[in-house]
């Protein structure tokens, strides 16, 4: 059983319930249409009659909950919440929010519609970014779902399952961050790593062994750029005690067994890491496409991480069987969540 098989098996032993708000756009249909007929999770699609209509033609989403944001009973609900939970951003803003303003935000955008269905225990988890930007996925869920108790910002990992290896966790890794954070500092980069660590356990039920990746391994080279990951290792090494990180570590120095014995000989990460935290988002985003075009890996994700509850963020490029599998990380990050 691959990776995404064992997710959506998990997904199917406690069913979440998982919105998608891009009813303009025929691949939510098709995505829909599958995983109701897996039967892995609820599906709520918000949209209009006409969008479903126009959109939806063809598909077969009878088994999904369709809420439309004009005549939703519990929108009143979703409009009070929403003022309570922003008034004072828009106070900082020298603004006022006024029910009328949240109700013309819930029905123009649907993802903030989403994201307070959440909120409001009506859902458990959303899935956007076929059509929208990673910052209008992003953005909502920050201003009303926030992050969890203790973590600063949110981050984005792919994990990656690579085809006939036996490095990492046969062939499975978590890459962070390649979604969210340009120029991560020392502080976010050890969180980040916490984070990450947190994740691969949580997907795969084996221990991470987290490498802080650099283009220096153990002060072989000097930057500003080296400190920065150095700095990032004995922070994690000292707040997170409980996970295994490393660093700075070079990518053949982290993945290797014989160049970590030359390189790092000391590191019980080094030659055995699963966990690959880059040195900001520019390394992030080359690495895992490099792996995905070249090594013919599997890449899900983004999934995001230290939401207060999981919303996840999709390529506008993606295929229909995308939005199936992320959905599926979604409603399991939902079960770990409870």
């Amino acid at each position: 059983m691959n990776f995404l098989e064992t997710i959506k098996a998990k997904a199917k032993s406690n069913k979440k319930t998982i919105v998608l708000p891009e009813s303009m756009d025929k691949r939510t249909y098709a995505a829909a249409e599958q995983i109701l007929k897996e039967d892995f999770a609820n599906i709520v699609i918000i949209g209009t009659p006409k969008e479903i209509e126009e959109f939806g033609a063809g598909y077969d989403i009878s088994g999904a909950t369709v809420i439309d944001p004009f005549n939703d009973p519990n929108k009143q609900k979703y409009v009070d919440k929403f003022v309570e939970l922003r008034a004072k951003a828009y106070e900082r803003k020298g603004q006022t929010l006024t029910p009328e303003i949240a109700q013309k935000q819930l029905e123009d955008d649907y993802m903030f519609y989403a994201c307070m269905m959440c909120k409001c225990g009506d859902a458990d988890g959303a899935v956007s970014g076929a059509c929208h930007s990673t910052a209008n996925t992003i953005r909502p869920a920050l201003q009303i779902l926030k992050c969890k108790p203790g973590i600063s910002s949110a981050s984005g990992f792919f994990v990656m399952e690579v085809p006939n290896c036996e490095l990492g966790a046969n062939g499975l890794f978590v890459f962070a961050d390649c979604a969210v954070q340009i120029h991560p500092d020392s502080e976010h980069l050890a969180e980040i790593a916490k984070l990450s660590a947190e994740s691969f356990e949580s997907f795969t039920g084996e221990k991470a062994k987290v490498a802080m990746l650099s283009f220096s391994t153990k002060g072989s080279a000097k930057d500003d750029d080296v400190t920065k990951v150095a700095d990032a290792v004995k922070i994690a090494q000292e707040k997170y005690p409980e996970i295994e990180v490393d660093g700075e570590l070079q990518l053949d120095a982290a993945l290797d067994e014989t160049v970590a014995k030359l390189k790092a000989p000391d590191s019980k990460v080094a030659g055995h890491a699963n966990t690959l935290v880059f040195p900001g988002l520019e390394a992030g985003n080359i690495g895992y496409k490099l792996v995905q075009r070249l090594a013919k890996a599997e890449a899900y994700g983004p999934v995001l991480q230290g939401l207060a509850m999981p919303v996840n963020d999709l390529s506008r490029g993606c295929y229909a069987e995308d939005i199936v599998g992320v959905v599926a990380i979604t409603a399991v990050q939902a079960q770990l969540a409870e």
